[in-house]
């Protein structure tokens, strides 16, 4: 069994430096400093801010990370407003990943450093959601060298050739991706590591796309 922390082979990382947040110190307590240290530093990559994506959005403030990119190329639209929480009706007609990135860093525990100092200029203390209103499947700009860039990739997809373009992505740059993502009224989450040689996304057959997400019919 492979756990998605396994996926962060980061060099081994000092203790930090700063008096942890009361919010993370069950993180500290169970994976140890070092590896919080690594949780603080990584580059996180989130394909989709919908459903499953707003869901992991806030998981990912709340545990702690600060360098997080998010892309999708959705708009928010009333339908999605009873189950995408981060969204409300003043945000309709606007990008998912732009008003998800907003909210998110709202939801990021501050760090205070050794000296009473916030730290900015500390790597550990920089704070990024940078959204990107476009197609994953767009090769001039989220291509191999821009994937080679993150630490880990989370997929939160209903979009089944998106889903298959990321995992390709992924294979060709050696990064591990954590596939999440729904078909119909079933959902899927799957970790898949090339250097661990665990299954990919494609390695089974897969439904047909339907033309309209079950969720979405009213």
């Amino acid at each position: 069994t492979l756990d998605s922390l396994d996926c962060l082979t980061m060099a081994a990382s000092s203790p930090p430096s700063f008096s942890c947040p009361p919010i993370l110190r069950g993180i500290q307590s169970a994976l140890g400093p070092t590896l919080l240290t690594q949780i603080l530093n990584c580059r996180i990559l989130l394909v989709g801010s919908g459903g499953i994506g707003c869901e992991l959005l806030k998981n990912l403030a709340l545990s702690g990370f600060r360098n997080v990119e998010i892309i999708d190329l959705d708009t928010i639209d009333v339908s999605n407003l009873n189950r995408q929480f981060l969204f409300r009706s003043q945000h309709v007609g606007m990008p998912k990943c732009v008003v998800g990135a907003e909210a998110a860093l709202k939801m990021v525990p501050p760090l205070l450093f050794e000296g009473g100092e916030n730290g900015e200029g500390s790597s550990a203390a920089k704070l990024l959601y940078l959204p990107h209103h476009g197609n994953v499947c767009d090769n001039s700009k989220f291509n191999v060298p821009y994937i080679q860039t993150f630490a880990l990739v989370l997929n939160a997809l209903d979009n089944v050739a998106a889903r298959r373009r990321v995992n390709r992505l992924c294979l060709a740059a050696s990064v591990p991706l954590v596939e999440a993502g729904t078909a119909g009224y079933l959902g899927q989450v799957t970790v898949i590591d090339k250097s661990s040689g665990t299954e990919c996304y494609e390695c089974q057959a897969k439904p047909t796309q339907k033309v309209y997400p079950i969720c979405t019919i009213r």
